[in-house]
């Protein structure tokens, strides 16, 4: 089948030209031979066209978000009353929503391929058979490493690093993920010993280890597989104030290998102000600018109702009384991590809130190249991902910007520098931050681009004054050139895949750890391996995210 796109304009990062697309055989052309039959003809004038958009950082398949839904079912079955617009934002759902609703939602903003950013391998069959549930969406996994007891011992006993290497290979393939994260590397380890921080160099409590060392192990092993996504980092001291010192220690700690530092929002706090707490996002920036080793996710904060979840059990532990409403879940998974759920309002009137809100725009105002820093909310950390088209808005237009921090609290407004930066990004910055950058950072070379021969993955928004509302209802939505979304309707399911990355790894290795890892955990190897066949079972593809070249 050969769809026609005609007259629209072609914005994917690259280029940006009105022309003609084809669609044919699942992939994207610029020219079909002549005597080639359209069977769909679309007249797009005034559209723009884009390639599907790309979220590598949110969660949306496992055990936490599994977790969060059964301590807040009032907010999965009942989102109604998050839908009144509350200043500038108008959520589509719940923090917390259905598998089914999560991949309408993300079509709804023309979003084709996400990223589950924390998987546990104890759980990782489980994060995949959930991702596979959520209809249109492409999806993938990063492992999460850096707490596993397994691999804490090993440091702690200065073990090779082509031992940590082939560890660290085995079981990105082992368990189908396509990257490898970190959470306050060695800290949640800490936390079952009643530690309650941990900083990049302090001494683990009952291990010769720092996090330093953590991380510096990983980055290296992640280098020498040649894995194209960065080693995947959530800082130590999420939330402090002052931890900006811990952020800039944690890049160096990686000793100037690349790096991605997730919801860096969260991690450039000062202590200045009559309040105890300020912006560093100018450091953070800095850095960023000058080391194009890095790149960043925003995990942009959204005033409203939401629940947060992570592995940091050690910070999600402090901010229990904080918790609105007032329950909690904190989990220890297997001796590999942990986790804590913690439900969260942030409040456009409260002093840290309302600069927390400044410092994620202040952050994307102030990085220079788009392509190294991407739209988050970690959802739902920061708020529901349906806030995109909100903070597209954000970026783009300075007056409406102003208008929502002239509402925030008045210390907010006397220390914050926000209405100083007045850069507006330019649609094919948002673009880029959307598409072409998450595609580089992820090693997709089949998509986040209109180029020939890329998967035909595409939007077709119409040009609107109002910025939120082009984001928020593309005219159609093509996935492999199947029309699956149309003037707010979708019309078919799709065919979907799993990304995933398989290094090069010693087939030996896999016999030799066995013993190991029934010593240290209890069970058997086999029962956490995922073979390609479960994943093609439950009807999905498989994507390879290209190797760098060591």
């Amino acid at each position: 089948m050969i769809t026609r796109l005609r007259n629209g304009y072609l914005l994917d990062g690259s280029q940006s030209k009105q022309a003609d697309l084809y669609l044919a055989g699942g992939l994207i052309q610029h020219s079909v031979q002549p005597e080639s039959r359209i069977d769909a003809d679309y007249d797009v004038e005034n559209c723009v066209i884009a390639p599907g958009a790309i979220d590598l950082h949110t969660h949306i398949g496992g055990g936490k978000i599994n977790l969060a839904r059964l301590l807040l079912p009032d907010l999965v079955k009942h989102p109604s009353h998050l839908t009144v617009q509350e200043h500038g934002v108008k959520p589509l759902s719940a923090p917390v929503p259905t598998s089914w609703e999560t991949g309408l939602r993300y079509l709804q903003m023309g979003y084709t391929t996400c990223f589950e950013p924390a998987v546990l391998p104890a759980n990782a069959r489980m994060a995949h058979s959930e991702m596979s549930d959520i209809p249109w969406l492409d999806t993938g996994g990063y492992l999460l490493l850096g707490n596993d007891r397994l691999l804490l011992n090993w440091i702690a006993s200065g073990v090779p690093q082509s031992q940590i290497t082939a560890y660290v290979g085995w079981m990105l393939k082992a368990h189908q993920c396509c990257g490898i994260k970190v959470v306050n590397a060695g800290g949640i380890d800490a936390f079952k010993f009643n530690a309650r921080q941990l900083d990049v160099d302090d001494t683990h409590p009952r291990l010769p280890i720092t996090p330093r060392t953590v991380l510096r192990v990983l980055s290296q092993a992640v280098e020498e597989l040649g894995v194209t996504h960065p080693l995947h980092v959530h800082c130590s001291n999420l939330g402090v104030p002052g931890n900006i010192e811990s952020t800039l220690a944690t890049l160096d700690a990686v000793e100037g290998r690349r790096i991605h530092l997730t919801h860096a929002q969260y991690h450039c706090y000062g202590k200045e102000g009559k309040h105890g707490f300020s912006s560093e996002a100018y450091r953070l920036a800095e850095y960023v600018n000058w080391n194009p080793q890095v790149s960043i996710d925003i995990g942009q904060v959204i005033f409203g109702q939401t629940v947060t979840l992570s592995a940091d059990s050690m910070h999600q532990f402090e901010n229990r009384k904080l918790a609105k409403p007032k329950k909690v879940i904190f989990q220890d998974l297997e001796c590999q991590a942990g986790c804590g759920v913690v439900p969260f309002r942030y409040r456009h009137e409260q002093f840290v809130h309302g600069l927390q809100w400044t410092i994620g725009l202040e952050l994307s105002l102030r990085i220079l190249d788009a392509s190294r820093v991407f739209l988050t909310t970690d959802h739902p950390n920061g708020g529901p991902f349906t806030a995109y088209p909100h903070l597209i808005r954000l970026l783009m237009d300075y007056d409406y910007r102003m208008s929502i921090f002239d509402q925030l609290h008045p210390d907010v407004k006397e220390m914050s520098p926000l209405p100083s930066l007045k850069r507006e990004y330019s649609l094919q910055e948002i673009i880029t931050m959307t598409r072409t950058g998450p595609a580089r950072s992820l090693g997709l070379a089949d998509r986040g681009t209109l180029q020939s021969g890329a998967i035909g993955d595409v939007v077709v928004y119409e040009r609107d004054s109002n910025i939120e509302n082009m984001f928020s209802k593309p005219r159609m939505v093509f996935r492999r050139g199947a029309l699956v979304y149309r003037n707010g309707e979708s019309l078919q399911g799709c065919e979907k895949s799993t990304v995933i990355a398989v290094p090069e790894t010693d087939a030996q290795f896999e016999s030799w750890i066995a013993p190991q890892w029934r010593d240290q955990y209890g069970y058997d190897i086999a029962m956490v391996k995922i073979s390609r066949d479960e994943l093609l079972e439950r009807g999905r593809h498989i994507t390879l995210a290209k190797l760098r070249a060591n």
